[in-house]
């Protein structure tokens, strides 16, 4: 049980260090550089794509329950 508490304690300190390698804290160079350069306006248009791909989906997800609510009998039906 030693062993494990030991091997526990090293690899939390060498996830530690890996997140706080300075390395890692610099910007990408989409957000430390142009904003007007290529790379730039093609995050933007996969932030848009990725937002339609949502929209359409829950819009499908509401479409098929609103079908779903209109094909159910009503409670004036049951006579």
């Amino acid at each position: 049980m030693k062993r494990f508490q030991k091997s526990k304690f090293v690899l939390a300190i060498l996830m530690a260090l890996m997140a706080l390698n300075p390395m890692s804290l610099f910007a990408c160079s989409v957000c430390y550089g142009d904003p007007n350069s290529s790379m730039s306006k093609g995050l933007v248009w996969g932030i848009f794509v990725l937002l339609g791909v949502i929209v359409a989906v829950l819009g499908g997800i509401s479409t098929f329950f609103v079908y779903i609510a209109k094909k159910s009998p009503n409670e004036t039906d049951k006579v």
